[in-house]
Protein backbone atom coordinates (compact mmCIF):
# COMPACT_ATOMS: atom_id res chain seq x y z
CA UNK A 1 0.00 0.00 0.00
CA UNK A 2 1.37 3.44 -0.81
CA UNK A 3 1.59 5.79 1.85
CA UNK A 4 0.14 8.48 -0.30
CA UNK A 5 -3.17 7.00 0.43
CA UNK A 6 -5.39 9.96 2.84
CA UNK A 7 -7.48 7.82 5.10
CA UNK A 8 -11.15 8.13 4.29
CA UNK A 9 -13.38 10.90 6.03
CA UNK A 10 -16.97 11.66 6.45
CA UNK A 11 -18.10 14.67 4.03
CA UNK A 12 -20.06 17.20 5.49
CA UNK A 13 -23.96 17.17 3.51
CA UNK A 14 -24.55 20.40 2.46
CA UNK A 15 -27.98 21.56 2.20
CA UNK A 16 -29.74 21.59 -0.93
CA UNK A 17 -30.59 25.11 -1.92
CA UNK A 18 -34.30 26.42 -0.85
CA UNK A 19 -36.08 27.66 -3.85
CA UNK A 20 -36.35 31.52 -4.54
CA UNK A 21 -39.68 32.64 -2.89
CA UNK A 22 -41.65 34.71 -4.98
CA UNK A 23 -41.57 38.18 -3.55
CA UNK A 24 -44.76 40.19 -3.48
CA UNK A 25 -45.21 43.07 -6.35
CA UNK A 26 -44.66 45.85 -5.72
CA UNK A 27 -45.11 49.41 -7.16
CA UNK A 28 -42.31 51.13 -8.41
CA UNK A 29 -41.27 53.93 -5.91
CA UNK A 30 -43.60 52.19 -3.13
CA UNK A 31 -41.45 51.98 -0.55
CA UNK A 32 -41.67 48.31 0.26
CA UNK A 33 -45.76 48.56 0.36
CA UNK A 34 -47.50 45.74 -1.01
CA UNK A 35 -50.07 48.13 -2.53
CA UNK A 36 -48.01 51.18 -2.40
CA UNK A 37 -48.36 54.27 0.01
CA UNK A 38 -51.69 55.21 1.52
CA UNK A 39 -53.09 58.09 -0.25
CA UNK A 40 -54.03 61.82 1.26
CA UNK A 41 -56.47 61.69 4.20
CA UNK A 42 -60.43 61.79 3.22
CA UNK A 43 -60.73 63.69 6.16
CA UNK A 44 -59.66 67.41 4.48
CA UNK A 45 -61.28 67.01 2.36
CA UNK A 46 -64.38 69.63 1.57
CA UNK A 47 -66.84 66.68 0.80
CA UNK A 48 -66.14 64.22 3.26
CA UNK A 49 -66.40 67.00 5.74
CA UNK A 50 -69.84 68.14 4.77
CA UNK A 51 -70.80 64.51 4.45
CA UNK A 52 -70.00 64.03 8.10
CA UNK A 53 -71.56 67.27 8.90
CA UNK A 54 -74.37 66.37 7.15
CA UNK A 55 -75.08 63.12 9.20
CA UNK A 56 -74.68 64.12 12.01
CA UNK A 57 -77.44 66.82 11.53
CA UNK A 58 -79.45 64.14 10.29
CA UNK A 59 -78.72 62.10 13.89
CA UNK A 60 -79.60 65.05 15.62
CA UNK A 61 -83.04 65.42 13.80
CA UNK A 62 -83.54 61.71 14.51
CA UNK A 63 -83.00 61.72 17.92
CA UNK A 64 -84.80 64.79 18.40
CA UNK A 65 -88.09 63.30 16.78
CA UNK A 66 -87.46 59.73 18.81
CA UNK A 67 -87.20 61.80 22.00
CA UNK A 68 -90.46 63.99 20.94
CA UNK A 69 -92.68 60.73 19.73
CA UNK A 70 -91.44 59.05 23.37
CA UNK A 71 -92.44 61.77 25.44
CA UNK A 72 -95.45 60.43 27.56
CA UNK A 73 -93.06 57.03 28.06
CA UNK A 74 -90.51 59.15 29.49
CA UNK A 75 -92.73 61.72 31.77
CA UNK A 76 -94.28 58.21 33.05
CA UNK A 77 -90.73 56.81 33.93
CA UNK A 78 -89.53 60.15 35.39
CA UNK A 79 -92.86 60.09 37.39
CA UNK A 80 -92.62 56.50 38.49
CA UNK A 81 -88.92 57.31 39.81
CA UNK A 82 -89.92 60.51 41.26
CA UNK A 83 -92.76 58.62 43.44
CA UNK A 84 -90.50 55.81 44.12
CA UNK A 85 -87.90 57.89 45.68
CA UNK A 86 -90.61 60.02 47.46
CA UNK A 87 -92.03 57.02 49.14
CA UNK A 88 -88.44 55.61 50.07
CA UNK A 89 -88.37 57.64 53.24
CA UNK A 90 -91.25 55.78 54.26
CA UNK A 91 -89.64 52.11 53.43
CA UNK A 92 -86.50 52.71 54.98
CA UNK A 93 -88.63 53.92 58.34
CA UNK A 94 -90.47 50.60 58.58
CA UNK A 95 -86.95 48.82 57.74
CA UNK A 96 -85.48 50.70 60.97
CA UNK A 97 -88.20 49.34 62.78
CA UNK A 98 -87.21 45.35 62.25
CA UNK A 99 -88.84 45.03 58.54
CA UNK A 100 -86.97 43.89 55.83
CA UNK A 101 -87.23 45.95 52.68
CA UNK A 102 -89.62 43.54 50.73
CA UNK A 103 -91.97 43.40 53.46
CA UNK A 104 -91.75 47.07 54.10
CA UNK A 105 -92.55 47.84 50.17
CA UNK A 106 -94.81 45.38 50.19
CA UNK A 107 -96.82 47.55 53.26
CA UNK A 108 -96.28 50.67 51.57
CA UNK A 109 -97.08 49.77 48.37
CA UNK A 110 -100.36 48.12 49.79
CA UNK A 111 -101.00 51.66 51.27
CA UNK A 112 -100.87 53.30 47.70
CA UNK A 113 -103.22 50.96 46.22
CA UNK A 114 -106.13 51.63 49.19
CA UNK A 115 -105.44 55.39 48.83
CA UNK A 116 -106.35 55.14 44.71
CA UNK A 117 -109.65 53.01 45.42
CA UNK A 118 -110.75 55.28 47.85
CA UNK A 119 -110.48 57.67 45.90
CA UNK A 120 -112.01 55.76 42.80
CA UNK A 121 -114.74 54.87 45.39
CA UNK A 122 -115.59 58.32 46.53
CA UNK A 123 -115.30 60.01 43.43
CA UNK A 124 -117.56 57.42 41.06
CA UNK A 125 -120.41 56.89 42.99
CA UNK A 126 -121.20 60.21 42.83
CA UNK A 127 -120.98 61.27 39.21
CA UNK A 128 -122.46 57.89 38.15
CA UNK A 129 -125.65 59.22 40.28
CA UNK A 130 -125.89 62.52 38.73
CA UNK A 131 -125.65 61.31 35.37
CA UNK A 132 -128.64 58.92 35.91
CA UNK A 133 -130.55 61.34 37.57
CA UNK A 134 -129.53 63.78 34.48
CA UNK A 135 -130.81 61.01 31.82
CA UNK A 136 -134.00 59.74 33.70
CA UNK A 137 -134.60 63.88 34.01
CA UNK A 138 -134.60 64.96 30.33
CA UNK A 139 -138.21 63.17 29.41
CA UNK A 140 -139.82 65.72 32.12
CA UNK A 141 -137.57 68.57 31.06
CA UNK A 142 -138.89 67.81 27.62
CA UNK A 143 -142.62 67.44 28.70
CA UNK A 144 -141.87 71.19 30.54
CA UNK A 145 -141.13 72.65 27.74
CA UNK A 146 -143.41 71.44 25.29
CA UNK A 147 -145.89 72.59 27.81
CA UNK A 148 -145.29 75.70 27.87
CA UNK A 149 -147.70 78.41 26.45
CA UNK A 150 -144.98 80.83 25.08
CA UNK A 151 -142.82 77.76 24.07
CA UNK A 152 -146.44 76.30 22.29
CA UNK A 153 -147.20 79.41 20.38
CA UNK A 154 -143.29 79.61 18.70
CA UNK A 155 -143.68 76.07 18.06
CA UNK A 156 -146.70 76.72 16.15
CA UNK A 157 -145.18 79.57 14.69
CA UNK A 158 -141.76 78.40 13.35
CA UNK A 159 -141.92 74.44 13.73
CA UNK A 160 -139.19 74.37 16.63
CA UNK A 161 -139.98 71.25 17.76
CA UNK A 162 -139.64 69.19 14.42
CA UNK A 163 -136.36 70.69 14.05
CA UNK A 164 -135.62 70.36 17.16
CA UNK A 165 -136.06 66.51 17.29
CA UNK A 166 -134.22 66.32 13.68
CA UNK A 167 -131.28 67.77 15.15
CA UNK A 168 -131.11 65.27 17.89
CA UNK A 169 -131.21 62.42 15.51
CA UNK A 170 -128.83 63.48 13.37
CA UNK A 171 -126.66 65.49 14.57
CA UNK A 172 -126.18 65.53 18.87
CA UNK A 173 -127.11 61.49 18.96
CA UNK A 174 -124.02 60.92 16.49
CA UNK A 175 -121.74 63.39 18.11
CA UNK A 176 -123.23 62.22 21.94
CA UNK A 177 -122.07 58.62 20.97
CA UNK A 178 -118.50 59.67 19.34
CA UNK A 179 -117.76 61.51 22.41
CA UNK A 180 -119.04 58.79 24.71
CA UNK A 181 -116.74 56.63 22.83
CA UNK A 182 -113.58 59.09 23.32
CA UNK A 183 -114.58 59.38 27.16
CA UNK A 184 -114.41 55.49 27.10
CA UNK A 185 -111.16 55.27 25.48
CA UNK A 186 -109.77 57.93 27.51
CA UNK A 187 -111.11 56.24 31.10
CA UNK A 188 -109.30 53.34 29.69
CA UNK A 189 -106.07 55.26 28.53
CA UNK A 190 -106.08 56.45 31.96
CA UNK A 191 -106.62 53.40 33.79
CA UNK A 192 -103.56 51.73 31.96
CA UNK A 193 -101.19 54.40 32.61
CA UNK A 194 -101.83 54.44 36.80
CA UNK A 195 -101.58 50.68 36.14
CA UNK A 196 -98.10 50.87 34.26
CA UNK A 197 -96.97 53.58 36.44
CA UNK A 198 -97.97 51.50 39.79
CA UNK A 199 -95.52 48.71 38.50
CA UNK A 200 -92.67 51.03 37.31
CA UNK A 201 -93.37 52.76 40.44
CA UNK A 202 -92.67 49.01 42.22
CA UNK A 203 -90.27 47.98 40.14
CA UNK A 204 -87.56 51.36 41.10
CA UNK A 205 -88.94 51.40 44.89
CA UNK A 206 -87.89 47.63 45.29
CA UNK A 207 -84.29 48.34 42.72
CA UNK A 208 -83.31 51.98 44.04
CA UNK A 209 -80.68 51.04 45.84
CA UNK A 210 -78.96 48.55 42.41
CA UNK A 211 -79.54 51.54 40.37
CA UNK A 212 -77.84 54.04 42.82
CA UNK A 213 -74.81 51.52 42.89
CA UNK A 214 -74.75 50.68 39.28
CA UNK A 215 -74.96 54.77 38.72
CA UNK A 216 -72.08 55.61 40.55
CA UNK A 217 -69.55 53.12 39.19
CA UNK A 218 -70.04 55.28 35.83
CA UNK A 219 -68.33 58.12 38.11
CA UNK A 220 -64.30 57.91 38.33
CA UNK A 221 -63.74 56.37 41.55
CA UNK A 222 -61.78 59.41 43.10
CA UNK A 223 -65.16 61.28 42.99
CA UNK A 224 -67.27 58.39 44.23
CA UNK A 225 -67.78 59.29 47.77
CA UNK A 226 -68.38 62.54 47.33
CA UNK A 227 -70.73 62.23 44.73
CA UNK A 228 -72.65 59.42 46.48
CA UNK A 229 -72.99 62.39 49.34
CA UNK A 230 -74.39 64.39 47.23
CA UNK A 231 -76.83 62.34 45.65
CA UNK A 232 -78.25 60.80 48.68
CA UNK A 233 -78.78 64.80 50.13
CA UNK A 234 -80.11 65.36 46.68
CA UNK A 235 -82.46 61.61 47.26
CA UNK A 236 -83.02 62.59 50.56
CA UNK A 237 -84.82 65.80 49.81
CA UNK A 238 -87.02 64.61 46.98
CA UNK A 239 -88.20 62.32 49.45
CA UNK A 240 -89.13 64.84 52.00
CA UNK A 241 -90.52 67.36 49.17
CA UNK A 242 -92.88 64.26 48.29
CA UNK A 243 -93.48 63.64 51.63
CA UNK A 244 -94.16 66.71 52.87
CA UNK A 245 -96.51 67.64 50.27
CA UNK A 246 -98.55 64.79 50.52
CA UNK A 247 -99.25 65.22 54.10
CA UNK A 248 -100.18 68.65 53.12
CA UNK A 249 -102.57 67.39 50.92
CA UNK A 250 -104.08 64.59 53.60
CA UNK A 251 -104.12 67.87 55.99
CA UNK A 252 -106.22 69.88 53.50
CA UNK A 253 -108.64 67.22 52.78
CA UNK A 254 -109.09 66.49 56.18
CA UNK A 255 -110.16 69.81 57.37
CA UNK A 256 -112.39 70.40 54.13
CA UNK A 257 -114.10 67.03 54.28
CA UNK A 258 -115.00 68.19 58.08
CA UNK A 259 -116.13 71.81 57.06
CA UNK A 260 -118.41 70.22 54.38
CA UNK A 261 -119.93 67.50 56.64
CA UNK A 262 -121.02 70.50 58.89
CA UNK A 263 -121.98 72.66 56.36
CA UNK A 264 -124.06 69.68 54.95
CA UNK A 265 -122.69 69.98 51.12
CA UNK A 266 -123.11 67.09 49.53
CA UNK A 267 -121.03 64.36 48.71
CA UNK A 268 -118.53 66.06 51.19
CA UNK A 269 -115.90 63.04 50.88
CA UNK A 270 -115.85 63.15 46.99
CA UNK A 271 -114.88 66.99 47.05
CA UNK A 272 -112.11 66.80 49.92
CA UNK A 273 -110.76 64.01 47.90
CA UNK A 274 -110.51 65.99 44.99
CA UNK A 275 -109.15 69.35 47.16
CA UNK A 276 -106.56 66.96 48.61
CA UNK A 277 -105.59 65.97 44.55
CA UNK A 278 -105.25 69.53 43.26
CA UNK A 279 -103.38 71.07 46.42
CA UNK A 280 -100.34 68.53 45.35
CA UNK A 281 -99.99 71.70 42.39
CA UNK A 282 -97.96 74.11 43.24
CA UNK A 283 -99.04 77.47 43.42
CA UNK A 284 -102.52 76.88 41.70
CA UNK A 285 -103.36 73.91 42.66
CA UNK A 286 -105.15 74.77 46.31
CA UNK A 287 -106.62 77.21 44.25
CA UNK A 288 -108.19 75.28 41.57
CA UNK A 289 -109.41 73.16 44.30
CA UNK A 290 -111.18 75.72 46.29
CA UNK A 291 -112.36 77.35 43.23
CA UNK A 292 -114.65 74.08 41.97
CA UNK A 293 -115.47 72.94 45.72
CA UNK A 294 -116.95 76.44 46.04
CA UNK A 295 -119.04 76.08 42.86
CA UNK A 296 -120.67 73.01 43.46
CA UNK A 297 -121.70 73.76 47.01
CA UNK A 298 -123.03 77.18 45.29
CA UNK A 299 -125.00 74.94 43.25
CA UNK A 300 -126.73 73.35 46.21
CA UNK A 301 -127.26 76.66 48.56
CA UNK A 302 -125.84 80.11 47.98
CA UNK A 303 -125.21 80.13 52.07
CA UNK A 304 -123.08 76.95 51.66
CA UNK A 305 -120.96 78.22 49.17
CA UNK A 306 -120.19 81.35 50.43
CA UNK A 307 -119.47 79.85 53.67
CA UNK A 308 -116.82 77.67 51.67
CA UNK A 309 -115.38 80.63 50.07
CA UNK A 310 -114.56 82.50 53.21
CA UNK A 311 -113.35 79.02 54.70
CA UNK A 312 -110.68 78.13 51.67
CA UNK A 313 -109.72 82.05 52.01
CA UNK A 314 -108.96 81.45 55.69
CA UNK A 315 -107.32 77.88 55.46
CA UNK A 316 -105.12 78.96 52.31
CA UNK A 317 -103.55 81.56 54.73
CA UNK A 318 -102.84 79.24 57.21
CA UNK A 319 -101.20 76.86 55.02
CA UNK A 320 -99.31 79.35 53.08
CA UNK A 321 -97.94 81.12 56.31
CA UNK A 322 -97.87 78.11 59.10
CA UNK A 323 -98.46 74.56 57.72
CA UNK A 324 -96.40 74.53 54.53
CA UNK A 325 -93.04 76.11 56.06
CA UNK A 326 -92.80 74.23 58.90
CA UNK A 327 -93.73 70.85 57.28
CA UNK A 328 -91.02 72.18 54.08
CA UNK A 329 -88.18 73.58 56.65
CA UNK A 330 -86.10 70.02 56.55
CA UNK A 331 -86.97 68.58 52.91
CA UNK A 332 -85.71 71.50 49.67
CA UNK A 333 -83.39 74.31 50.60
CA UNK A 334 -85.14 76.67 48.21
CA UNK A 335 -85.79 80.15 48.16
CA UNK A 336 -89.61 81.54 47.56
CA UNK A 337 -88.74 83.38 44.42
CA UNK A 338 -86.61 80.21 42.53
CA UNK A 339 -89.82 78.16 43.90
CA UNK A 340 -92.46 80.10 41.88
CA UNK A 341 -89.85 80.62 39.34
CA UNK A 342 -89.19 77.01 39.24
CA UNK A 343 -92.75 75.92 38.89
CA UNK A 344 -93.65 78.36 36.38
CA UNK A 345 -90.75 77.09 34.26
CA UNK A 346 -91.91 73.60 35.24
CA UNK A 347 -95.55 73.97 34.29
CA UNK A 348 -94.88 75.87 30.53
CA UNK A 349 -92.65 72.55 29.78
CA UNK A 350 -94.64 69.43 31.15
CA UNK A 351 -97.59 70.99 32.79
CA UNK A 352 -98.94 70.09 36.25
CA UNK A 353 -95.92 66.89 35.86
CA UNK A 354 -93.38 69.27 35.65
CA UNK A 355 -95.06 71.82 38.23
CA UNK A 356 -94.27 68.82 40.31
CA UNK A 357 -90.99 68.40 39.19
CA UNK A 358 -89.92 71.54 39.01
CA UNK A 359 -89.28 72.50 43.05
CA UNK A 360 -87.12 69.09 43.81
CA UNK A 361 -84.77 69.73 41.11
CA UNK A 362 -84.04 73.59 41.39
CA UNK A 363 -83.11 72.49 45.02
CA UNK A 364 -81.12 69.58 43.28
CA UNK A 365 -79.56 72.76 41.27
CA UNK A 366 -78.83 74.52 44.09
CA UNK A 367 -77.42 71.91 45.80
CA UNK A 368 -74.98 71.28 42.99
CA UNK A 369 -74.50 75.01 42.74
CA UNK A 370 -73.29 75.46 46.29
CA UNK A 371 -71.33 72.00 46.77
CA UNK A 372 -69.43 71.84 43.29
CA UNK A 373 -69.10 75.33 41.18
CA UNK A 374 -68.62 77.64 44.56
CA UNK A 375 -65.99 75.96 45.99
CA UNK A 376 -63.89 76.02 42.37
CA UNK A 377 -64.98 79.63 42.34
CA UNK A 378 -63.32 80.08 45.41
CA UNK A 379 -60.24 78.50 44.90
CA UNK A 380 -59.77 79.75 41.50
Amino acid sequence: MSADVEPATEREETPAPEPAKEQPKTDEGGGGQPYGLPGKPLARGPFLFGLVGGLGVLTAIALAQMIVASLSTIVLVVVAMFLAVGLNPAVEALQRRGLVRRGAITIVFSGVIVAFVLFGLAIVPPVSKQLTEFVNAVPGYITELSNHPTLRQLDADYQILPQLRTFVTSTLGPSLATGIMGAGLVVLNGVFTTVTLLVLMLYFLGSLHTIKDYLLKLVPASRRSRTRAISEEILGGIGGYVAGNVLISVIAGVLTWIFLSIAGVQYALALALVVALTDLIPLVGATIGAVLVTGVALLGSVPAGIACAIFFVLYQQIENYLIYPRVMKRSVDVTPAVTVIAALFGGALLGIVGALLAIPVAAAIALIIREIVHPRQDSA
